[in-house]
């Protein structure tokens, strides 16, 4: 039988999202394996890797609130604005106090319009932007509308400070050092950064892949519900005959307040996820647990 459900993965540092996929699909002996919100092989934290049904799920999963500690290193940056480019310019770094720091934060709160890296997985023209930038071709990236909930100034010790990050997708904290650099006036990128949330996951029950790997007879016993994406989605549960019109794809007259719902079989099981269509609900994802 096929595994379904999440794994809140704690990612080593050096590894790719790809790889930790990877490592996974082996482990688990099933082809249907995926993760949401790549992680840059420099970071480490929270990696949400999904078996089986739940890869339906993903998208719902990451849309939540993301967490992250952010080392940032003043006065040099880099082509990829990370540890792992090569530098580009080296600056003194002046005597900052930690109400100036924090003063050049308060820009970033809130809904504010962001660059991306040019090291990234964006596309332009059908063309991944880090393979462009690995021919040394440039592009003129437009801002894109990101939202940040709070970043917290946890440690300055120069050149280096730690900030705690909550944010909503798409943002990137690559940029968000590169900018702060340039607030700062002295130039920043990205020394380390973890991932401590993404949206229900927290990494105080994350397990290290690598407990995984040296004991795989553990992994069934961390695999989260494939509802864990949904938690917040009102629930209604159906008898056999509406089940079986919603497997269907049926539109079915439910008790359900909202625009979305989610509809557990009388199994107990998740069967379905619905829309609000009219005066009844219509099935837009429909699940297989076989």
């Amino acid at each position: 039988m096929p595994l379904h459900g999440f794994l809140n993965i704690d990612k080593p540092a050096g590894m790719t999202s790809h790889d930790a996929v990877a490592k996974v699909r082996r482990l688990a002996g099933q082809k249907r394996v995926g993760h949401g919100g790549t992680l840059d092989p420099l970071a480490t934290g929270i990696l949400p890797i999904a078996l089986g049904e739940a890869t339906k799920l993903v998208s719902y999963l990451v849309d939540g609130r993301k967490a992250y500690q952010a080392t940032v290193r003043l006065g040099i940056t880099t082509t990829t604005d990370d540890a792992e480019g090569v530098v580009r310019d080296e600056r003194p770094v002046p005597q900052l106090t930690t109400a100036a720091i924090e003063a050049a934060l308060q820009p970033f709160i809130g809904s504010i319009a962001q660059v991306p890296p040019m090291y990234s997985a964006i596309q332009v023209g059908g063309q991944r932007l880090y393979d462009l930038a690995r021919r040394g071709e440039t592009v003129d990236l437009a801002p894109r509308p990101v939202e940040i909930h709070s970043i917290t100034l946890r440690a300055w010790h120069p050149p280096e400070l730690v900030l705690d990050v909550v944010c909503g997708k798409g943002t990137y904290i690559r940029s968000l050092a590169r900018d702060l650099g340039a607030a700062l006036g002295c130039g920043a990128h990205l020394a380390g950064l973890r991932r401590t949330q993404v949206g229900p996951l927290a990494l105080a029950t994350a397990v290290p892949l690598t407990d995984l790997i040296a004991e795989p007879d553990q992994l069934k016993q961390h695999i989260l519900p494939p509802e864990t994406a949904i938690a917040e989605w009102p629930r209604v549960d159906v008898d056999a005959a509406m089940a079986q019109r919603i497997r269907h794809g049926l539109a079915v007259q439910l008790a359900s307040a909202g625009e979305y719902t989610r509809v557990h079989g009388p199994d107990g099981l998740l069967l379905a996820l619905v829309r609000r269509a009219g005066t009844g609900w219509q099935p837009f994802r429909v699940f297989s647990w076989a």
